[in-house]
């Protein structure tokens, strides 16, 4: 049971962070799979299986936002669960993603604040909602 995620960020400094946050995360992990905006990201979920995403919100081409957006509408992705990785301080924007069914996590984050957030986003890891799935 590993899971495959979808990290989403223009910065490829920030994605290597998060990448080397979530290996010392004790997180079962599969594929990584990488994207510097939301277009790029809905082409990977089109060849992969992905079970989370983490995804910026300010981005170039795709932001955050209109990336979940798209994802909630396509009802291949709709129940996809999303982690916003972000410097938003806004609370009202916040408020807004969490409504579109997404958690968030603030940088700078810690392994332990971010493997929190993905159980808590995946309601725990068991066999029904992570690894274990074919295309």
């Amino acid at each position: 049971m590993a899971l495959n995620i979808l990290l989403v960020d223009d910065s490829s400094v920030m994605r290597a962070i998060i990448i080397k946050t979530l290996r010392l995360s004790q997180l079962p992990l599969g594929e990584i799979h990488e994207a510097s905006n939301g277009q790029e990201a809905l082409k990977v979920l089109d060849g992969n299986w992905i079970d989370l995403a983490l995804v910026d919100i300010n981005m170039p081409v795709m932001n955050g936002e209109e990336m979940i957006n798209k994802l909630r509408q396509n009802p291949a992705t709709a129940d996809l669960p999303v982690i916003i990785v972000s410097t938003e301080s806004s609370e009202t924007r916040k408020e807004e993603l969490i409504q579109k069914g997404a958690g968030f996590v603030h940088k700078p984050f810690t392994p332990e604040t971010l493997r929190d957030a993905v159980l808590r986003t995946l309601g725990g890891l068991d066999e029904q909602k992570a690894g274990d799935r074919t295309l």
